[in-house]
């Protein structure tokens, strides 16, 4: 599905897979996130996701003029996951406002794991 915006230029359309590299890479820029992780997670292990793989880890629905994202992350040990999560969300929101012009009404965290700075769980 894609986003549809109305200008008044005319429409501009804006695909899911985009919406989702964004808000991933947005996601990246806040402190305590050590990567994005699988939507399909075996076995109870998180795979970090590499920056080409950012937008496996993001799912997108968009209903009408309501947009909706759910993030898979993995944060650093140490950090309080709740201003991690609340440091994401505000984040991955200004971006897509202010960089693209959709209004997110809601992003819902998912902390699939924790890891040491050198990678273990």
């Amino acid at each position: 599905m894609v986003k549809e915006i109305n200008n008044d230029l005319g429409k501009i359309f804006i695909a899911e897979e985009v919406i989702e590299n964004i808000a991933g890479l947005s996601a990246m820029e806040c402190y305590g996130l050590v990567g994005m992780s699988s939507r399909n997670m075996q076995d109870g292990i998180a795979d970090l996701l590499g920056l080409d793989n950012l937008s496996k880890g993001v799912s997108v629905e968009i209903d009408e003029d309501e947009v909706s994202i759910i993030l898979n992350i993995v944060v650093e040990y140490g950090t309080n996951i709740h201003e991690v999560a609340n440091n994401i969300i505000e984040r991955v929101k200004y971006t897509l406002k202010n960089r693209v012009g959709i209004e997110v009404d809601n992003i819902e965290i998912n902390v699939q794991g924790v890891r040491i700075g050198n990678g273990t769980e």
